[in-house]
C-alpha cells in the first residue's frame, strides 16, 4: 500500500462520481454553480477526513454488531460542526446549500469509506483515503458545475464571461442539465478506459 496511490485513487481511478457513481444526490442538486460545488466539497472532504481518522482510531474497540450505527453517530458530529460553522461563516453559501449539507450524513461516499476502508486500516492511510476521495469528489463537482454554470448561465462564480450576444443554455442550470451533463462524464471518463484498455 503506498502512500501516493491511497491519495491519488480518489481523483481517477476510484473517482467517487465518475468511476463509483456515489454521492449522485450533491452532485445533481449543487453543481449548478461553481461556488456552491466547491462548498459542497470541501464540506465532504471534512466530513471525509475526520470520520475517516476517527474511524480509524476507534476500529479494534467498535464491536461488529454496531459498527454502523456507531460510525454514523461520527460522522453525524462532523456535518453537525461543517453546518453550524457554514451557518455561521457562509451564511449565503449555507443558504444556496440548503438541505444537502446535512444530508452529507447519509452520503454513500462518507459511510462507504468508513465501512470499507478505514474500518480496516490504520490512521494514516485513512487520512489520505479521506483526503484523496474528497478532493475527487471535489473535482467532479467543479468540473460538472464549471459546464453547467458557463454554458447555462454564461458565467463562473457569477463573473459574466461569455459575449453579450451569447444565449444561455437554460436546460444546464435545470435538474435535467445535471443529467444531462454528469451523463456525458460518465460517457466520456467510460471511452477513455475503453481506449486505453484496448
Amino acid at each position: 500500500m503506498s502512500m501516493m496511490s491511497e491519495f491519488s485513487k480518489g481523483f481517477y481511478k476510484e473517482n467517487p462520481v465518475f468511476k463509483l457513481v456515489l454521492g449522485l444526490c450533491p452532485t445533481l442538486a449543487v453543481s449548478n454553480s461553481v461556488q456552491n460545488a466547491i462548498g459542497m466539497g470541501v464540506a465532504a472532504t471534512f466530513v471525509l477526513i475526520m470520520s475517516n481518522v476517527i474511524v480509524s482510531l476507534i476500529r479494534k474497540g467498535v464491536p461488529k454488531k454496531i459498527r454502523i450505527p456507531i460510525y454514523i453517530v461520527v460522522i453525524a458530529t462532523f456535518v453537525t460542526i461543517v453546518d453550524l460553522v457554514m451557518a455561521g461563516f457562509a451564511p449565503a453559501l449555507h443558504k444556496s446549500l440548503g438541505i444537502f449539507v446535512p444530508l452529507i450524513v447519509v452520503n454513500c461516499i462518507i459511510l462507504g469509506r468508513a465501512e470499507a476502508f478505514a474500518g480496516k486500516n490504520p490512521v494514516f492511510y485513512s487520512f489520505l483515503d479521506g483526503l484523496g476521495m474528497g478532493l475527487g469528489f471535489t473535482f467532479a463537482l467543479t468540473i460538472i458545475s464549471i459546464v453547467r454554470e458557463l454554458l447555462g448561465n454564461g458565467s463562473l462564480w457569477g463573473v459574466p464571461l461569455m459575449p453579450p450576444s451569447f444565449e444561455p443554455v437554460l436546460l444546464l442550470i435545470l435538474p435535467p442539465g445535471a443529467f444531462l451533463t454528469l451523463g456525458l462524464f460518465l460517457g466520456f471518463f467510460n471511452w477513455l478506459d475503453a481506449k486505453r484498455d484496448a
